[in-house]
């Protein structure tokens, strides 16, 4: 049987899944979690085969919880998401994720990837790994990239620097190559121009 956490903060797309999924007789649905929290938590506590993963959670995103169940222990992920992001995927690849897939795909497309990540592979999705090769490399470097994740919601240039432990001066000379490589005009533009590329 394999043992798997599901985690969405659409209740109605979460509940369905998990009853299209209880429907397979080599699967069992351990957990349901509305937020990334909560699925941190509960990957840790009952260690299931498999977490599968909305990306777009609040608090802490499907990716950001995949890279800590991952270096916790044996559990793999799968990440689902609305927008299938090239940018997203090299994210994803990069914090130990085992399946990227759009959330288009049917429940019975769902369980195959599951069995086949529960038994020691790998899955992308044909289309979004395509979409990988042919988009364009983010400028930034990762310190950079760091500073936009860690001020993504709207937190003040002494926040991020105690977040990354640097200096706020580091931050704001960060901020201003951000700026001028995006050509942007506010920190807020450029966090929704790496948003949407998938950068962070």
């Amino acid at each position: 049987m394999i043992r798997v956490l599901l985690a969405d903060d659409e209740a109605m797309i979460r509940s369905a899944l998990a009853a299209l999924l209880r429907l397979e007789a080599d699967i069992d649905v351990v957990a349901e979690c509305a937020d990334g929290e909560e699925a941190l938590a509960s990957a840790l506590r009952l260690s299931p085969d498999v977490c599968l993963l909305d990306l777009e959670m609040p608090g802490l995103d499907g990716v950001e919880v995949a890279a800590r169940v991952t270096r916790a222990g044996a559990t793999r992920c799968i990440v689902v998401t609305r927008h299938a992001r090239p940018g997203v995927l090299r994210r994803a690849l990069a914090s130990g994720v085992s399946g990227f897939l759009p959330k288009s795909r049917g429940a019975d497309e769902v369980a195959a990837v599951i069995r086949r990540v529960a038994a020691g592979g790998r899955y992308v999705d044909p289309e979004v790994a395509a979409d990988a090769l042919s988009d364009e490399r983010s400028p930034l470097t990762d310190r950079e990239l760091d500073v936009l994740r860690a001020g993504r919601r709207g937190e003040t240039t002494g926040q991020i620097a105690r977040t990354l432990s640097l200096a706020p001066g580091t931050v704001r000379n960060h901020v201003s190559a951000v700026l001028s490589k995006l050509g942007v005009s506010t920190r807020q533009q450029a966090v929704l121009h790496a948003e949407e590329r998938g950068w962070i």
